[in-house]
């Protein structure tokens, strides 16, 4: 059951911030243009988080701040924001939750549900969609029933365990040679708009979230891969190769939000900036 229909949104002024004029109609072609252009002008952020403010995922909210204001956020801002817009294309969209494994030590406990993704029914298949998971975040949609590796222009993934609702899986580099590390797993049975809330609320306010002791940044360009975790920042090409990595002072930091990740460096970010820098890179 796909859930009510999504409250409006300003199609003009999102396609204006994401640079798209094409085609406005439910189509695959258009859904691959849109989950491509969308993490390259609208970045991954959970800097409200650090600065105090929380995070409203009020849909006109939402759109004040990715929209209007020139800001990011994270994946109930920004898969919240995606699925009004595709919805409102006439796309087939619910909302779904899934389990954080990225970079989770073997063994350890199971997270809670705490990432927001999309399922698209489209040409008979569903569609995972995710432009909401930082600098592992998908450029293309996957089939979600699929166990193929599947390629996006930013690499190749794949799902298994389809018949459990599907691990997403990433290929990344180590050592020249290839490997698979799990990004989450998807939980199957849509989620209404208001499940959110409460899962919002945990993700900014709870101790064991780490958006709450530390900084996510990420921006996708066609050609490269941009992530900050506190003030360790590392570019990687499209093949997700290794091109630079790097720890940054203050006036470095700022720097980068403002001039690479595209962000409207305020003065009031400074404070929080500083103690990013004193953090270091999270273990």
């Amino acid at each position: 059951m796909f859930d009510a229909p999504a409250p409006l949104v300003d199609l003009d002024a999102y396609f204006t911030r994401i640079g798209y004029d094409g085609a406005r109609e439910a189509t695959l072609s258009v859904l691959r243009t849109l989950t491509l252009k969308h993490p390259d002008a609208i970045p991954f952020e959970n800097l409200d988080v650090l600065l105090g403010r929380g995070i409203s995922i009020v849909p006109a909210d939402i759109d004040a701040k990715l929209i209007g204001a020139g800001r990011g956020g994270y994946c109930y801002e920004q898969n919240g924001l995606l699925k009004r817009v595709l919805t409102a294309l006439g796309f087939q969209v619910e909302g779904l939750m899934a389990r954080v494994q990225w970079l989770v030590p073997e063994g350890a406990p199971p997270r809670p549900r705490s990432h927001m993704v999309l399922g698209v029914r489209l040409e008979g298949e569903t569609w995972l969609v995710d432009n909401g998971f930082g600098g592992c975040v998908l450029t293309g949609p996957l089939k979600l029933f699929s166990d193929e590796v599947q390629d996006t222009p930013h690499g190749q993934f794949r799902i298994v365990d389809v018949t459990l609702g599907g691990v997403a899986e990433r290929q990344v580099q180590a050592n020249l040679s290839g490997k698979w590390a799990p990004l989450y797993q998807v939980a199957q049975g849509a989620w209404a708009d208001i499940d959110y809330e409460q899962a919002n609320y945990f993700t900014y306010t709870h101790p064991s979230s780490h958006f709450t002791w530390s900084m996510t940044v990420g921006r996708i360009t066609p050609t490269a891969r941009y992530a900050l975790k506190n003030n360790r920042f590392t570019h990687r090409d499209g093949t997700g190769a290794v091109v630079e990595q790097r720890d940054l002072s203050v006036d470095e930091l700022e720097a980068i939000l403002r001039d690479v990740i595209g962000l409207p460096v305020a003065a009031d970010w400074r404070p929080v900036l500083e103690k990013v820098v004193a953090w270091g890179t999270p273990s």
